[in-house]
């Protein structure tokens, strides 16, 4: 190189293997979401034919999910050779699970799959069964003591649980989470983080607004257009304070005083000016904490620490006592797109940087105080990266508080204890699905009291509304009568009534559920089954990542309407 020569850049690292195959999915949950897809081990409790489930898998399989285990004893037959397309002519006679997983493994090599041809009822019966998987998904039919069991398991080491059914053109999956399972990255939509703290300005920020606006009226056109409007917005902020009494446009009406009779008359044809029009109803806001957040902060969990509590709860210590010092969450320092000198939007970037550093800091020194006092040693330090990350995030964290699945059995009555009122009110509102979920309620009682002792999954033992040659109208009239006493049980429990022709027209509304699901007898149509894989499989990575916000707790689809619903039961 010649004495004198620049230095040539640097070469930009080239994407590995990895990052082109999976490079969609890794601009929706990032590096350390595919992380967690990778480091899950599922298990899959299948029954015959289990369509829905195995497209579930199907779709986790793709995006590389760790590893995923199939329980399931029964031998491939001609019926599941018509509805599986995870099995082929060879594997007629062959144990479905093997079939499955061999074939589901050849869409991704990176992929491990196992397959567990143990009868239910002793793989059930272990201790510590579920300790291998990080999450299990059940698929209808399934004996309900079993259910309750597995139930049992999966809440006594908070392990996520779905349960899924699909007959016919119906379909319905509830998920049991644990009793407090936090979301932060939670994917707000862009233009709601937006958080510049017009209102409230830290002196740094102050400072350059009013270097930026300074002589504002002798400046040349060009310097003019090129102010920042996060600079316009504290310049014409000022100048309402002192025609005010120090106060700030606080309604809308005074908001849009503000637009038009300060802002606005500045300079009407600039970019600049009109970037700062806009943003005044959305900008000029107080930096308060939603009444959600607020919750969070102060749940118990963050309360009362322990050595053992989450980190979650640690960050959400930390932040409450920013909280509570500052009136405000910890700035998370982006600057959105505007109109500037390159130099000066350089300048305000670092401004919020700076601020929101500082605020970081201020966090990290509250949670490391907080992790020594409450015993947590060295070796179990938070990384530092998860407190920014969280800090960043503040505004826009989501607690889910899991609920217990729903388990029908065998004499004993369908309860909702303090969300009858809810479902009460889900029966009166004509857009809701409540009628399908109490028709599937009813479908598991049919399967609870007219299943045999011989509940091996996939074995004959489980009997479903309309399948073994059963009379169609005598299945039909059970399954509508334990359809409508559900609902006589809700309208009890609420403590309400519902008069005719209400009352009738949601009783005639479940019937034309149930009279499908005896029509379906159990069958999954594949392209209902392929769907709601995919909703499914869209849920279980929300679990698995920790990123977006889960369904809570139950999501319906009816193929009839092409509708889907979510209730919370």
């Amino acid at each position: 190189m010649a004495a004198g020569q620049a230095e040539p850049p640097p070469l930009q690292s080239l994407p590995t293997a990895k990052e082109k195959k999976y490079d969609r999915q890794l601009r929706l949950w990032g590096a350390s979401g595919q992380v967690a897809l990778e480091e899950t081990h599922l298990l899959l409790i299948n029954s015959s034919p289990g369509v829905t489930s195995v497209e579930t898998l199907k779709n986790l399989v793709l995006p590389g999910v760790g590893q995923f285990s199939i329980l399931d004893p029964a031998v491939v037959s001609e019926a599941d050779l018509g509805v599986n397309f995870f099995l082929e002519d060879e594997s007629l006679g062959k144990f479905r699970a093997d079939e499955t997983v061999r074939l589901l493994m050849e869409l991704n090599p990176d992929v491990k799959g196992h397959a567990i041809r143990e009868p239910l009822e002793t793989f059930i019966a272990k201790d510590k069964v579920f300790t291998p998987y990080t999450l299990v998904l059940v698929a209808a039919p399934i004996d309900s003591n079993i259910l309750a069991t597995i139930r049992q398991h999966a809440e006594g080491l908070q392990i996520p649980l779905f349960y899924v059914h699909s007959v016919g053109y119906h379909s319905h999956f509830s998920i049991q989470l644990p009793p407090a399972f936090p979301i932060v990255d939670t994917h707000p939509d862009p233009t709601a983080t937006t958080d510049l703290r017009i209102l409230k300005p830290w002196p740094a920020l102050h400072e350059f607004a009013q270097e930026k606006t300074h002589a504002m009226d002798k400046m040349s056109g060009h310097d003019k257009a090129h102010i920042p409007y996060i600079c316009l917005l504290l310049h014409y902020l000022d100048q309402w304070r002192n025609d005010h009494n120090g106060m700030v446009p606080d309604s809308y009406k005074q908001k849009q005083e503000f637009r038009d009779s300060y802002v606005r008359k500045g300079s009407p044809d600039e970019e600049n000016f009109d970037e700062a029009c806009a943003a005044v109803l959305k900008s000029l806001n107080p930096p308060t904490a939603s009444s959600s957040v607020r919750d969070i902060l102060n749940a118990p969990e963050a309360m009362e620490l322990t050595a053992k509590s989450p980190p979650f709860w640690f960050i959400a210590s930390g932040i409450r006592q920013f909280y509570a010092k500052h009136g405000e969450l910890p700035l998370p320092g982006a600057v959105p797109d505007m109109k500037a000198q390159s130099a000066d939007y350089i300048k305000l970037q670092n401004i919020y940087k700076t601020k929101a550093r500082e605020d970081c800091a201020e966090v990290v020194a509250t949670v490391r105080a907080l992790e020594k006092s409450s015993g947590r040693g060295p070796k179990l330090a938070i990384d530092e990266k998860e407190i920014e990350n969280f800090c960043k995030g503040a505004a826009h964290i989501h607690l889910v508080r899991g609920r217990p699945l729903q388990v029908v059995q065998a004499g004993t009555p369908v309860k909702f204890a303090d969300r009858a009122k809810a479902m009460l009110f889900e029966l009166t509102n004509p857009e809701s699905l409540i009628g399908q979920y109490t028709a599937f309620l009813a479908w598991d009682e049919f399967v609870a009291t007219h299943s045999t002792t011989s509940s091996e999954i996939g074995g004959e033992g489980l009997r479903v509304p309309g399948n073994n040659d059963a009379d169609f109208e005598t299945d039909k009239e059970k399954l509508v009568g334990i359809a409508h006493k559900i609902v006589d049980g809700v309208i009890n429990e609420a403590g309400d009534r519902i008069e005719d022709p209400e009352y009738s027209e949601i009783k005639a509304g479940i019937e034309k559920v149930c009279v499908e699901l005896v029509r379906a007898g159990g069958g999954e149509l594949h392209n209902i089954a392929s769907l709601t894989g995919g909703l499914i499989a869209q849920e279980v990575i929300k679990v698995i990542t920790r990123q977006y916000v889960p369904v809570d707790n139950t999501c319906l689809f009816d193929g009839v309407g092409s509708r889907g619903y979510v209730l919370r039961v």
